[in-house]
Parts: C-alpha cells; structure tokens; sequence
C-alpha cells in the first residue's frame, strides 16, 4: 500500500497525499505543522504483511502485522481515514491519526 510504502522510506509528503483531507486537516491542527513533519512525528508503527481486509461499501481496514489502518473510497482512490489504531477490547479502535 502506498501510505506504508511512503512511511518506510521516509516519504512523508507522499504519506501525507494519502491521507483522507479531514485526516490531514486535522492532524495539522493537532500538531500545529505542516503535514509531513506533523506525520513524522507521530512515529506511526510499520505496517508489515497484510493480516487481513474487510471492506463495506466505500469503507475498509486493513489489518497489518504491525498496525490497523481504516480507508474510505474517494473519487481517485482508496485514502487513509485513521492510522496507528490498536483494537481496545469491545470499545472503537483507538487511532494516533485520524479525522474529525
């Protein structure tokens, strides 16, 4: 996947173009930088292999060795709503990077 691809070799412009905009928006104003320091910054875990995907409608996650990532379908392709997830029992994921 392309955003794991850009967090590994430190592209992080390019990590920061497959985020989803209000993921991007918001991870600016939390961190009150631009997106490629502010995503740097938040030493996100590697991803790995693929563990497994499930896909409903325009939404997805892929959950990786390493981390779980939520995606939405936007007209030009597949975007990453929230990044650095870890399950929290029968409670919602809870993200590093995600949208408002």
């Amino acid at each position: 996947m392309a955003f794991e691809e850009a967090l590994a070799t430190g592209d992080h412009a390019l990590a920061c173009v497959r985020l989803a905009p209000s993921t991007r928006r918001q991870l600016v104003q939390d961190q009150q930088q631009d997106c490629p320091r502010a995503i740097a910054g938040e030493e996100l875990p590697r991803g790995g292999g693929l563990r497994g995907a499930e896909a409903y409608g325009r939404q997805a996650m892929l959950r990786l060795t390493g981390d779980t990532l939520f995606l939405s379908q936007f007209t030009d392709d597949w975007k990453v709503v929230a990044a650095g997830c870890a399950p929290e029992g029968d409670k919602p994921y809870e993200c590093s990077v995600k949208g408002s």
